[in-house]
C-alpha cells in the first residue's frame, strides 16, 4: 500500500526537492520533511523514513555520503551532485573553513589542497579566565615539542576532512564568498587567514607556502587591518614575531606595514614552527626559523597538506 500511495505522490515529492533552496540534507532534515508532507502526500503512518530515504534515491536523485571519524560516522544526503566543500561544511553548526583550504580559496597558493580544513569554535565559556603567565622556558619547551594536530579526520571521496575545534574568536574576519566551483562558503578573510597561517603552519602547508601566501598577498591585504585583527585575538604566545618575520622575507613590503609588527612588543625568543632540528636566528624579530631552504623543503615534504 505505501509503496502504491509513494508512486501517487511521487510527482508531488520530487517536485518539491527541486524547489528547495537547499541541496544538503541530515537524516533529520528529511524526516521532518517527510512529516510536515506526510498528510498531503497521503502517505500511511507505517512509512519511515528509512524507507522514503529508499525511495528518492531510487525514484528521485538523492545521494548518501559518509564520512567516518574516529569516534563518530556522518553522513549527508545531496540532491543531486554538490561540490564537495558544500557538503562538508553542514558538518559543524557555524563552522567555516580555515588555514589551507582558505589559502586556495584566497588564491593564494597554486596549490591544490588535499586535506579540506573546517574550524568550529570552542564555547566561550570554556575559554580560560586566567592563563599561566608567559616565560621563556614554557616557550622553549612548548616549540621542542611536535605540534598539536587534530585528530578529528575523516576520508571522502579523494581527500581527507580536518575537523578542527579552535579557539573562541566570535567568529572573527569569518566572510562569505561564493566560489565558481564550490558556491557560496563560510571563510576566514585574508587578513584572519594569513593570522591563521603563520599561527599554525602545520594546517597551511608548511612554513614554505606560507612564505608563499604573504607573498601572494601583497596587492590584497590591509597589513593595518591585519595588525588590528591580531591584538583582538589575544594570543599568549608572540606571534607578530612569526608575521613581522613572513612580511619581511616575503620581500614586497614597505617599511611601514614592516613597522606596525614592531609595536608590539618583543620581550621573548620566538619560533616560527615546531621541531626544527637545524635554525637560524633573525634577531631583528627575535625568531628561530628553519636553517635552509633545503631544511625547508625537508620540513615541508613531512606535512600532510
Amino acid at each position: 500500500m505505501n509503496r502504491s500511495r509513494l508512486q501517487i505522490a511521487k510527482k508531488d515529492i520530487l517536485s518539491l526537492f527541486d524547489a528547495l533552496p537547499r541541496t544538503v540534507f541530515k537524516r533529520s532534515d528529511i524526516d521532518r520533511i517527510l512529516f510536515e508532507n506526510r498528510q498531503f502526500w497521503r502517505l500511511a503512518q507505517s512509512m519511515g523514513t528509512s524507507q522514503f530515504i529508499a525511495f528518492l534515491q531510487q525514484s528521485g536523485k538523492l545521494i548518501e555520503h559518509t564520512m567516518k571519524f574516529p569516534h563518530r560516522t556522518e553522513t549527508r544526503y545531496t540532491w543531486g551532485e554538490v561540490a564537495d566543500l558544500q557538503i562538508i561544511q553542514t558538518l559543524r553548526p557555524e563552522s567555516y573553513f580555515t588555514h589551507f583550504t582558505a589559502l586556495f580559496l584566497h588564491r593564494l597558493t597554486l596549490q591544490i589542497p588535499k586535506t579540506v580544513y573546517l574550524n568550529y569554535e570552542q564555547p566561550q565559556k570554556r575559554q580560560a579566565l586566567h592563563a599561566e603567565p608567559l616565560v621563556q622556558e614554557r616557550i622553549d619547551y612548548a616549540f621542542r615539542a611536535p605540534c598539536r594536530v587534530s585528530k578529528t579526520v575523516a576520508e571522502f571521496r579523494e581527500k581527507k576532512i580536518c575537523l578542527l575545534n579552535g579557539k573562541f574568536t566570535g567568529r572573527t574576519g569569518v566572510v562569505e564568498v561564493t566560489d565558481q566551483v564550490d558556491g557560496n562558503l563560510h571563510v576566514t578573510d585574508l587578513e584572519r587567514t594569513l593570522i591563521d597561517a603563520a599561527v599554525r603552519p602545520v594546517y597551511a602547508g608548511g612554513v614554505h607556502t606560507v612564505l608563499e601566501a604573504y607573498r601572494n598577498a601583497k596587492d590584497k591585504v590591509s597589513i593595518n587591518r591585519l595588525a588590528a585583527m591580531l591584538t583582538n585575538l589575544g594570543y599568549i604566545y608572540p606571534y607578530h614575531q612569526a608575521i613581522g618575520f613572513y612580511l619581511e622575507r616575503a620581500g614586497n613590503y614597505s617599511a611601514r606595514q614592516l613597522s606596525l609588527m614592531h609595536r608590539f612588543e618583543m620581550q621573548y625568543d620566538f619560533y616560527l614552527t615546531h621541531q626544527m632540528k637545524e635554525r637560524e636566528y633573525s634577531k631583528h624579530w627575535r625568531l628561530y626559523y628553519p636553517r635552509s631552504e633545503e631544511h625547508t623543503s625537508e620540513l615541508q615534504s613531512r606535512i600532510t597538506i
